[in-house]
């Protein structure tokens, strides 16, 4: 069983920051974890993902603003976002799997969401 709970959401203002965390139970099947946004009327897509040996991949959309990172002692997943804009806008949801999935929406455990809203 494997439970995700995503927090650190909110409003921003365009240039500002925000850190996501996702707590994760169910240490084994968590190697591979993931953050995903979905934009209003849009499909869901990758943002971010962590391999269990620390590889990393970005959307080239946040490449270079947002940093993904884990802190396995309490295998809490963290997304850090800066100088956001307003196209970030989205609902983030973390997810995990024990194959790496990268940026494909394939995982089977998602979390229920997070959302981030940037103003311009």
């Amino acid at each position: 069983q494997v439970l995700l709970e995503e927090s650190g959401g909110g409003s921003v203002q365009a240039g500002g920051s925000l850190k996501l965390s996702c707590a994760a139970s169910g240490y084994s099947l968590t190697s591979y974890m993931a953050w995903f946004r979905q934009r209003p009327g849009k499909e869901r897509e990758g943002v971010a993902s962590l391999d269990f040996d620390g590889s990393t991949s970005y959307a080239d959309s946040v490449k270079g603003r947002f940093t993904i990172s884990k802190d396995k002692a309490k295998n809490i997943l963290y997304l850090q976002m800066n100088n956001l804009k307003p196209e970030d806008t989205a609902m983030y949801y973390c997810a995990a799997d024990r194959v790496a999935w990268l940026l494909l929406p394939r995982y089977p455990y998602w979390g229920q969401g997070t959302q981030v809203t940037v103003s311009s």
